[in-house]
């Protein structure tokens, strides 16, 4: 029951951008500017929830090794993560789609549009970069402590993130890339769990011999 509790706490996060994306406008025009800032404003907090299916893996203080040194650079990689990919949503989301919801009727949307986009597109980079960073790193820190089981979650997530840098969430590709977001969290949930309940089934059995 507690496997099947994180799994669900890990997967709620992508699952409901997943939803999103398939809700998401197409494009940005007048038509879809107001659509468009609430969805963006609905999801400000939800993407940097993206991070809790890394972080619960690592809800521990970090000691002196590299296990230690690997949860700090994913805790900033999350960090990271959850700034600049929030700078995306507000710069080329609800400040682009605000912007073309003022527009004159008889004015061009490009100009109005594309600084805004360039400028969340580039946020949005870093802070999926620093995902897979962190990623990366959660991997290290659980190899040690639950070997081969974390591999396939982690390689989904990797795979994920790197889709992550240029999909956002837009259908088709994007919901892909969070359907596979919550693949990769509930696999590597399975896996961290499925090791440390068969240590503690060891620690529970009593020794041989009757003693």
């Amino acid at each position: 029951m507690l496997t099947i509790r994180n799994i669900a706490l890990v997967t709620v996060a992508p699952l409901v951008l997943a939803a999103a994306g398939i809700a998401h406008p197409h494009g940005l025009s007048r038509s879809t500017a107001s659509d468009w800032v609430q969805l963006h404003i609905a999801l400000l907090p939800v993407f940097p929830l993206l991070t809790v299916g890394l972080l619960v893996r690592l809800w521990h203080r970090p000691r002196l090794d590299l296990a230690g040194f690997a949860t700090v650079v994913a805790w900033a990689g999350a960090f990271v993560y959850a700034a600049f990919y929030t700078g995306l949503d507000a710069v080329a989301g609800i400040a682009a789609g605000t912007a073309v919801e003022h527009t004159g009727a008889t004015a061009s949307l490009g100009p109005v549009k594309r600084p805004l986009y360039d400028t969340g597109e580039a946020l949005g980079q870093v802070g999926a970069y620093a995902l897979i960073g962190a990623i990366a790193a959660t991997a290290v820190v659980l190899l040690p402590k639950h070997g081969a089981r974390i591999l396939p979650g982690t390689v989904v997530l990797l795979a994920a993130g790197w889709s992550f840098v240029d999909s956002h969430i837009f259908w088709p590709r994007g919901v892909w890339t969070m359907l596979g977001f919550a693949v990769g969290f509930a696999l590597l949930a399975w896996g961290a769990a499925g090791e440390r309940s068969h240590r503690s089934g060891l620690q529970a059995s009593p020794p041989s011999g009757g003693r």
